[in-house]
């Protein structure tokens, strides 16, 4: 049964980054209150929530105590957490942020994990959310989990090249990757706290759409209205691009996670997810909704963070 009006209140975790953010709106315009826990309410973008009607709350993952009162009182959590800062830190913050909602009895418990976590790729930052994912499980919580592939996003950290004509990955180009919006992440989260009879208790891979990366580039030069061919360059050059492209430091863990792209991949049902989600994104529509049509000059970097 979907959810009653007077039980519509969900902290959203991380409600300042780049999944919180977009998660904090979608329930917002369907509907739902919102708590929005961030260290600095201060920020841009706490204070645009606020705008929108959300409650923003001062809260660290370092602070238990802040967490629970942060819980009190609402129906669901959203937690989603990136490793920007060490998986270490990442399992400790998820880990807290569930045991906050444990204690305080919060009745439906969404988390944000990220694709094929489960099946022991060895990617560091894979382990770790299915790490947080059965901590979750084991302390009874009513849970949800999400797990997105490859962020469309992620393709901002090649705007340069891709303007200049050329999309430069490593993958051979037979190979098809999963990708997903983080407004489709968003969406979902909303599903299952509209409808928790059909949502707890799944785990589910989120894709919105599966391309090869010749047409991925196809893609990107119709959107932009320039060709964009695609080139396989070696994996040595490729991690230097990132690297230059991100700022972060190209670890090992990345490396074993494009050559999974490669080897293995991603296997979300995604026209089982479209059944759900009829407005499932997929990348052209999401590069039109992005704004890579009116896109002229190259453009800032990000994350491959899920978040």
């Amino acid at each position: 049964m979907p959810l009653p009006d007077e039980n519509r209140l969900v902290l959203v975790g991380g409600a300042t980054g780049n999944q919180g953010s977009v998660v904090a709106r979608e329930l917002l315009a369907n509907g739902f209150g919102v708590r929005a826990l961030t260290r600095d309410p201060g920020k841009q973008a706490a204070r645009e929530l606020a705008a929108l009607g959300a409650e923003v709350v001062v809260g660290d993952y370092d602070d238990p105590t802040s967490l629970r009162k942060a819980a009190d009182g609402v129906y669901g959590v959203f937690s989603v957490h990136n490793f920007m800062s060490g998986v270490d830190v990442e399992i400790r913050h998820g880990k807290a942020l569930a045991e906050a909602a444990k204690e305080v009895d919060v009745a439906h418990f969404v988390y944000s994990s990220a694709a094929s976590a489960n099946l022991e790729t060895g990617i560091a930052f894979h382990d770790s959310k299915y790490e947080i994912e059965k901590h979750i499980q084991a302390l009874g919580l009513p849970w949800t989990v999400l797990r997105p592939v490859f962020l469309m996003k992620n393709w901002h950290e090649l705007t340069g090249p891709v303007l200049s004509g050329v999309l430069p990955w490593p993958l051979d180009p037979e190979k098809p990757l999963q990708q997903v919006a983080i407004e489709d992440i968003a969406a979902f989260t909303v599903l299952a706290f509209q409808d928790p009879d059909r949502w707890l208790g799944q785990a589910v891979d989120l894709a919105g759409d599966e391309l090869t990366l010749p047409q991925v580039a196809d893609t990107l030069g119709r959107v932009t209205g320039r060709p964009v061919r695609y080139v396989q360059v070696s994996w040595e050059d490729f991690f230097k691009v990132m690297a230059g492209a991100t700022g972060l430091d190209i670890d090992e863990n990345f490396v074993r996670l494009f050559r999974w792209f490669n080897d293995v991949g991603y296997e979300a049902d995604i026209p089982a997810l479209r059944a759900a989600h009829p407005r499932l994104l997929d990348l052209e529509s999401f590069l039109r909704f992005d704004g890579w049509g009116e896109k002229e000059e190259a453009g800032a970097g990000t994350s491959h963070s899920h978040g």
